[in-house]
């Protein structure tokens, strides 16, 4: 049985989809196709064991790109350790054409802790890949979509789609009015030299983490969605932190996928 307060949870799912700024009107008109689109690449990110029930491990969202075999996530998604004793892998689980949920065995390839990303190659056939638009060009004010698994081991492995405007570009670090309100990872971020993030008015919710942001129209994706990396740094002075969503801009990507080319 579900418990009252996550089935309020995931009520506001739905409800904030409802309650989100429409999208422009030649982009309203574009959102159906474009999403079905997108669903086709969007995976969820987790471990398999055969023996376990369920045998596989939800942990949040990815998004196919380059050759249809990589998949962008967040790093925090990934596992600090498996258990090879019993054998347990890094995993997707997606939707076949049939609607059944299939399982496939994933690697790390490439991954930047310090921005929270990571890139998975899957076995397998490959998979219709997004495109990467150019997040340097993106403004505030403008609307998108993201797309994940929103309290995924819950609602299951549906892919739901919110609408999100840009809030604010905005730099991942600010500095503290003082010394003592800094903590080592601020410090970290502010020494390494602060990039821009994305401030969405959409909410994501745990599963979210990994979703891609993306133009309404192309399908290019702009963003990933990112509420740990981001909101720990930003909000390091904060006691208790807000249920505000950040997306890493597409553009920190680049380097990832530069590497696994060479």
């Amino acid at each position: 049985m579900v418990p009252e307060a996550i089935r309020r949870h995931a009520g506001a799912v739905a409800l904030s989809l409802a309650a989100a700024l429409p999208l422009p009107a030649g982009a309203e008109d574009a959102a159906p196709a474009t999403i079905a689109r997108v669903k086709a690449s969007i995976v969820a990110v987790g471990t398999f064991e055969r023996l376990r029930n369920p045998s596989f491990a939800f942990a949040g969202t990815g998004f196919v790109v380059g050759d249809g075999l990589q998949v962008v996530t967040n790093d925090h998604v990934l596992p600090k350790a498996l258990d090879p004793g019993r054998n347990e892998t890094l995993a997707v689980a997606l939707r076949d054409a049939q609607g059944a949920l299939e399982v496939r065995t994933a690697r790390r390839v490439a991954g930047d802790a310090s921005q929270d990303l990571a890139l998975l190659e899957l076995q397998g056939k490959p998979l219709p890949a997004l495109r990467l638009g150019d997040s340097t060009r993106v403004r505030e004010g403008e609307s998108y979509l993201f797309t994940g698994f929103p309290i995924g081991s819950v609602l299951g492995m549906y892919p739901v789609t919110h609408r999100t405007m840009i809030a604010a570009v905005t730099p991942i670090a600010i500095a503290a009015p003082s010394a003592d309100k800094l903590d080592a990872r601020s410090v970290r971020q502010l020494a390494a030299g602060a990039y821009s993030v994305f401030q969405l008015d959409g909410t994501a919710y745990p599963g979210n983490s990994g979703s891609p942001v993306y133009d309404a129209t192309t399908g290019e994706v702009i963003g990933i969605v990112n509420s740990v990396l981001v909101k720990a740094t930003r909000e390091s002075a904060l006691a208790q932190p807000s249920g505000i969503t950040y997306a890493i801009p597409a553009v920190t990507l680049e380097p990832l996928l530069g590497a696994v080319r060479r």
